[in-house]
């Protein structure tokens, strides 16, 4: 009887061993980004902090760019998942509204977000590569994502929006207004609520007067 065929084990990237070393890759990225600016860290300090060879993050992403790019987005998703935009919201509107609100808020507010607006305020006099890359990695994914949901809401009779892209830049740049300023002023900036939860709640509770359908 021949002897059956042996199974060809799987190669490049999606092992586990591959996928270990690809997160310790981000997280050593989210870690140095933050704290020295982007041409602050070498892809030598990105290797030597995740524990690999520099050759193996050159066999994850191309550059450095690249990299930085992944890292912002994966910071975004951690925080921010595609679960918390849901499609069709089923209960009140205000809930799902609130649930969105806590999770940007949570992020912007972060250290390793402050880090990094803080690297690309530091970086954009001279020119507007870093900027790019950040918004395209995270800020436009949140806004588009946020966006679709503002629409199906409207579409589901739970908000009454007559431009749907303008109201969802306000209500995240609302969110995230005073946490810019105590970014730029400092910790000891004056804060007009006395936590987090309220300021959020303050921001939906503004967002559903001008928009929640009439009569409700």
């Amino acid at each position: 009887m021949p002897a059956s065929p042996r199974k060809s084990r799987p190669v490049g990237p999606g092992r586990p061993k591959d996928l270990e070393k690809r997160a310790a890759i981000l997280a050593a990225a989210k870690r140095l980004f933050p704290a020295r600016g982007f041409d602050g860290v070498s892809m030598d300090a990105i290797a030597a902090e995740a524990g690999v060879s520099k050759l193996t993050v050159y066999s994850h992403f191309r550059d450095k760019e690249a990299l930085f790019a992944a890292a912002v987005r994966e910071k975004c998703l951690e925080q921010v998942p595609e679960e918390v935009f849901v499609t069709a919201p089923k209960g009140p509107i205000r809930d799902a509204l609130g649930t969105i609100a806590q999770h940007f808020f949570a992020l912007v507010s972060s250290d390793e977000a402050m880090g990094l607006q803080r690297m690309i305020l530091a970086e954009s006099g001279a020119e507007t590569r870093m900027g790019k890359l950040f918004w395209d990695a995270g800020p436009a994914r949140i806004l588009a994502s946020f966006e679709r949901f503002l629409h199906e809401a409207v579409a589901a009779g739970k908000l009454e929006i007559p431009d749907v892209e303008e109201a969802a830049g306000h209500f995240l740049c609302l969110l995230k207004g005073e946490v810019n300023m105590r970014m730029i002023f400092g910790p000891d900036a004056p804060k007009h609520c006395a936590s987090d939860e309220r300021h959020v709640a303050s921001v939906v509770d503004m967002f559903l007067r001008a928009y929640a359908p009439r009569g409700e």
